[in-house]
């Protein structure tokens, strides 16, 4: 039995026993089948959408997942921002040595559950063993492939005057989540993340909205930096209500302690989508109706470009820029 990872199991003799007595068995893949240098398989005609991803998370495990359901999920996410139906996915792991495997297989188990669950097939992957202090426990990369229905032509610079914001739910619990965590903030022991496969709820809205401009998961830089990066690749100005943004009490909370803007704190569960006006509501039920779109709502409008790009009516009736981040505010949060 293995406990914990050493650095012969990266090559060689040790890194056979650590595929066939760890890896495979705990993301469902019959250790038993030869393993080729490259997986082939049959995509049904249509266009392709091709997404890659790396997560570095600390820590490894935080309320509502961890490192290897966020790869899943990010990389699903990348997948049905562009409108496509999430296919097959790749995993590669760099895996620090020391680790304990309990915690590997945990990891391991989250990534077949999540990737089960979401109909995606885990086609190949690779893994690597490095020196004790050289990986944080485990870096994990995915890349995914998607098959996009035939007319449907989704991009950030597509939002145009008139459209209409869509939110698919509350938001900032991701990043007070892995913070609570990693700092042992007692006053936010309670925030879950909202990690989570969103290619349902982009596919329900979708359908209720087939003129949809675009759609992009407010993950690093939260909402702030997702609408700041429409609205520069459209060349217009985004106006949001602060009234209508769904903050959870909690995070409402944990963001005036620590000084922080809710709309630029890390989601993993939650995307912005830009549709035409008439569409709005259709597209808001839609979400509703499905798992991880209950809080859909709109929050603002596009309007011809001014001189910034995104401004917040605030709840006393004034006007604020939306930034960008300058940096991380939170690093290591996927």
């Amino acid at each position: 039995m293995i406990d914990t990872i050493l650095l012969n199991h990266g090559s060689g003799r040790g890194l056979d026993e650590l595929l066939h007595t760890v890896i495979l068995p705990e993301i469902g893949i019959d250790s038993a089948a030869p393993l080729e240098d490259a997986a082939v398989f049959t995509l049904p005609q249509g266009r392709c959408a091709f997404t890659t991803d790396s997560f570095v998370i600390r820590p490894l495990e935080f309320p509502g997942g961890d490192i290897g359901k966020l790869s899943v999920c990010g990389t699903i996410n990348d997948l049905a921002m562009v409108g496509a139906t999430p296919h097959s996915i790749s995993v590669a792991m760099i895996i620090e040595e020391g680790l304990d495997v309990a915690l590997l297989r945990r990891i391991l188990r989250s990534i077949r559950h999540e990737s089960k669950a979401a109909g995606v097939s885990i086609q190949c992957g690779d893994t690597k063993v490095v020196d004790r202090g050289k990986a944080d426990g485990i870096f994990i990369a995915t890349s995914g492939i998607g098959i996009v229905p035939p007319g449907r032509n989704l991009s950030v610079a597509n939002a145009g005057s008139g459209d209409a914001v869509v939110l698919s739910g509350p938001i900032g619990l991701h990043g007070i989540a892995v913070l609570s965590a990693r700092e042992g903030l007692n006053f936010a022991s309670t925030v879950v993340s909202d990690c989570a496969s969103l290619h349902r709820c982009a596919e329900a809205l979708l359908r209720a909205s087939p003129h949809t401009r675009t759609m992009r998961d407010a993950t690093r830089g939260g909402c702030a930096a997702v609408l700041n990066e429409i609205a520069e690749a459209s060349g217009v100005t985004i106006m949001v209500c602060e009234n209508a943004i769904p903050v959870p009490p909690e995070v409402v909370g944990a963001c005036s302690y620590l000084g922080l803007d809710p709309l630029q704190v890390a989601n993993e569960g939650r995307f912005v989508a830009i549709v035409p006006a008439e569409e709005a509501e259709a597209a808001v039920t839609a979400c509703r109706t499905v798992e991880h779109g209950g809080g859909a709502c709109i929050i603002g409008t596009v309007e011809p470009r001014g001189r910034v790009a995104v401004l917040l009516e605030t709840a006393i009736g004034s006007r604020r820029v939306v930034d960008v981040p300058s940096g991380d505010l939170l690093p290591r949060i996927c």
